[in-house]
C-alpha cells in the first residue's frame, strides 16, 4: 500500500505538464492509508458531531468503516446519502443553505479532495484566494494592495447564487480536460446529484454544488479557474504601453532643474550660487504638485484582477467606457462559457476615489500629496495613487446589532448607540461570558487589521465592554458601576479562576488595544507552486489499530468514542472520568464498552 504522501506528491509532480492527462485515479481511493489521514485531519471539526441524513456522526468510528467504505468503491456499489440541508443567517437578513454530508461521505470527499487539489493546485492562477491553502481573505486583500496602485476605476464582481448555479456537465467536461478516469469522474458525479433532505423530504439536485460539502470548494475553483484564465488572456489583450507619457508640468520643471544644476558646475560667486539652491529647491517642492506621468494618456492601459470564491475585484487603468465593456465581456463570457449570471445590484462600477467594497474592507485609491523620504534620500509622495484599505462604520454598527449589544435610539435626527445586555448569557459562568467577549472582539480586530482607520473598531471595543458590564450586572441583579469595581484588578477588568491543580489565574478583559497590526507584505508573497505533502503521523488511528480498550485493557475491535466538548462531560460516570482526567475529547472502546454507553445514553 502506497505511502499517501508519495501518491499526492506523484501527482502534483505530474500537475505541472497541462497536457498531462490523469489517469487510474480511481484505485486511489482503495488506499486505506488515504483515509487514516483524512480521519486525522478532519476529526476535530464540531461539525462532525451533527448527523447526516443517516443519523451517524463521526461518533464511533472504526477501521471497520473504513473498510466497508472501500469495499462499496471497489464494486461500484457505493452512493451517497443526501446532504441534510439546514439555513444559517447571511449579513443582509436573507438565509444561506448549507449542506450536511453523512460522515462517511465527509470522508470519502476528503480524499477526494486532496487528491483534486494535487492535481489542481499547481494550474490556478495567482489572483485565485479562496479555499485554497496558505490563502486567505487577507491574501486576497494584499494582492489587491500590492497590484491595485493607480488604478481609475473598479469593477466589484459579484456571481449569482454561484454555488446552487453550477452546471454539472460543463464541470464535468472540465474535469475531463485533465482526467481520463470515467470511474472516478463516475464518483464525482455521484456526489454532485446526491440531493438534499429539507424536513425529511428528498430533492434532486440538477445543478450546484452543497454549500457545506467538503469537496465543494476545490470543485467550485476548478469550475472558476476558467473565469481566472479568461481574465489573463484578457489582461494580456487590454494591457497598452510599457509606461505613461511624462506630465507636460513635469517635464519643464524638470529641464528648469537641469539646467540650474547646469549652472552650478560653473558659478563660483556664493551669492549665485545659494540664489540658485534656493531656486533649484523651489522647482523640486512645486514638482511634487505634478503626477510624473500622464494620467490622461490613452496610450497606457491595465487591468487587475483579483478573486475570493465567487466574488472578485477588477482595477483599470483607463476609460470608465473601458470598464463598462469589461463587465459586459465578463458577463457575456460566464453566461456563454459558464452558464452563471453576474449579479447587477452587486457588480458595480466605482471611480477609484470612492470606495469598492470587497471582502468586507471598502478600498480606494489615495490623492494625497503627502511626501516621504525614500531609501536613498529623495522626497517623494510615497501616497499618492497608493491602494487604501479601510474598514466603515456599517460593519461596525452591524456587528453589533448581529450581538444584540447595541441599542439605537434617535435624538434630534442623528443615532445615539446605547450598549445592551445579554440575556442568553447570563446562565453561564463569569469566565465563559469574559471569554465570549474578548473571542468576539479578537476576532473583529484581527479581521480588520490591516485597515489604515483599525482605530475606528475602538468603538466597538467600547459597546462591547459596556454591554459586558450591563451582562454582569443583569447576572447578579446589581448596577455595571459596581460590577467594574467587584472585578477591577490593576486597572484590568479580570476573572479569577481556579485549574484544576489548584493554581488561581485572572483572565483580563482585551486591552490590546485597536490599532492596525498587520502589515500587507505579511500575505503578499504568497509561493503559488505547490509544497511537498507531508503528514503528522495518524495519532487516532493508531490508537484503533492498538485493538486495545483505552477504557477497560480488553483487547478487542475499537470504536473511537468522540464528544464535541470536553466541558459536555459531568464526570458522573466511570467512563466520563476517564475522559476528563486525560483531557481527551476521544477515547477508543472495545465493543463491550461501547455498548454499556449506548445503553446508558
Amino acid at each position: 500500500m502506497r505511502n499517501p504522501e508519495k501518491v499526492l506528491n506523484s501527482l502534483t509532480e505530474h500537475s505541472k505538464n497541462l497536457d498531462y492527462k490523469f489517469e487510474r485515479l480511481y484505485r486511489i481511493l482503495f488506499n486505506e492509508e488515504m483515509y487514516y489521514v483524512a480521519y486525522q485531519r478532519i476529526y476535530a471539526k464540531p461539525g462532525n458531531m451533527t448527523a447526516g441524513a443517516d443519523g451517524k456522526t463521526i461518533d464511533q468510528m472504526s477501521l471497520n468503516r473504513i473498510e466497508k467504505l472501500i469495499t462499496s468503491l471497489k464494486d461500484e456499489s457505493y452512493q451517497p446519502k443526501p446532504s441534510k440541508r439546514v439555513y444559517i443567517p447571511k449579513k443582509n437578513g436573507k438565509m444561506r443553505p448549507l449542506g450536511v454530508p453523512a460522515f462517511d461521505d465527509k470522508l470519502l470527499q476528503e480524499v477526494v479532495r486532496m487528491v483534486l487539489e494535487a492535481i489542481y493546485e499547481g494550474q490556478f492562477e495567482n489572483h485565485s484566494h479562496g479555499f485554497r491553502p496558505k490563502h486567505s481573505c487577507h491574501t486576497a486583500l494584499a494582492d489587491v494592495q500590492k497590484t491595485f496602485s493607480g488604478v481609475k476605476w473598479f469593477v466589484e464582481g459579484d456571481i449569482k447564487g454561484f454555488f446552487d448555479n453550477i452546471n454539472h456537465q460543463i464541470l464535468i467536461n472540465t474535469l475531463k480536460e485533465r482526467i481520463s478516469d470515467d470511474r472516478f469522474i463516475r464518483l464525482i458525479r455521484k456526489f454532485l446529484n446526491a440531493g438534499y433532505l429539507e424536513n425529511w423530504k428528498f430533492h434532486n439536485s440538477y445543478s450546484g454544488t452543497p454549500q457545506g460539502g467538503i469537496v465543494s470548494p476545490i470543485l467550485a475553483n476548478i469550475y472558476l479557474d476558467k473565469l481566472d484564465k479568461y481574465m489573463k488572456e484578457y489582461t494580456e489583450k487590454f494591457d497598452r504601453g510599457k509606461e505613461r507619457k511624462r506630465c507636460e508640468q513635469s517635464i519643464k520643471l524638470e529641464n528648469k532643474r537641469s539646467w540650474i544644476r547646469k549652472k552650478l558646475k560653473v558659478v563660483t560667486d556664493q551669492t549665485q550660487r545659494a540664489e540658485l539652491i534656493k531656486k533649484l529647491k523651489a522647482f523640486q517642492k512645486e514638482s511634487l504638485r505634478f503626477p510624473f506621468g500622464d494620467e490622461m494618456d490613452t496610450d497606457y492601459k491595465r487591468l487587475k484582477y483579483v478573486r475570493y470564491a465567487d466574488d472578485f475585484l477588477i482595477g483599470i487603468i483607463g476609460s470608465k467606457q473601458d470598464a463598462i465593456k469589461i463587465k459586459e465581456d465578463i458577463k457575456m463570457f460566464l453566461n456563454e462559457k459558464l452558464a452563471l449570471e453576474l449579479s447587477d445590484e452587486k457588480t458595480l462600477i466605482t471611480h477609484s476615489e470612492k470606495a469598492a467594497k470587497f471582502l468586507g474592507y471598502e478600498i480606494s485609491i489615495r490623492k494625497s500629496n503627502e511626501t516621504k523620504r525614500c531609501a536613498n534620500g529623495r522626497v517623494i509622495r510615497a501616497y499618492n495613487k497608493s491602494v487604501r484599505l479601510m474598514v466603515s462604520k456599517d460593519v461596525v454598527k452591524n456587528k453589533l446589532l448581529h450581538y444584540k449589544v447595541l441599542e439605537i435610539k434617535i435624538h434630534n435626527g442623528k443615532e445615539q448607540w446605547k450598549p445592551k445586555s445579554r440575556p442568553n448569557l447570563v446562565c453561564n459562568d463569569d469566565l465563559e461570558i469574559l471569554n465570549k467577549y474578548n473571542s468576539e472582539i479578537r476576532g473583529l480586530v484581527n479581521y480588520f487589521s490591516m485597515a489604515v482607520n483599525c482605530c475606528r473598531l475602538a468603538q466597538f471595543g467600547f459597546i462591547m465592554e459596556r454591554s459586558m458590564y450591563k451582562t454582569f450586572a443583569q447576572k447578579y441583579r446589581t448596577k455595571a458601576a459596581k460590577i467594574r469595581k467587584k472585578y477591577n484588578r490593576n486597572g484590568q477588568f479580570s476573572v479569577r479562576y481556579r485549574l484544576k491543580s489548584g493554581e488561581i489565574k485572572d483572565r483580563t478583559f482585551y486591552h490590546d488595544g485597536f490599532a492596525k497590526k498587520n502589515e500587507p507584505t505579511r500575505f503578499a508573497n504568497i509561493d503559488n507552486v505547490p509544497n511537498p505533502y507531508h503528514f503528522k503521523a495518524t495519532k487516532l488511528v493508531n490508537r484503533l489499530k492498538a485493538a486495545k480498550c483505552e477504557f477497560c485493557g480488553a483487547t478487542d475491535k475499537l470504536a473511537m468514542h468522540h464528544i464535541r466538548k470536553l466541558k459536555d462531560l459531568k464526570g458522573l460516570t466511570p467512563l466520563e472520568k476517564n475522559m476528563i482526567a486525560r483531557k481527551r475529547k476521544t477515547i477508543a472502546l472495545c465493543g463491550n464498552c461501547l455498548n454499556n454507553l449506548i445503553n446508558n445514553e
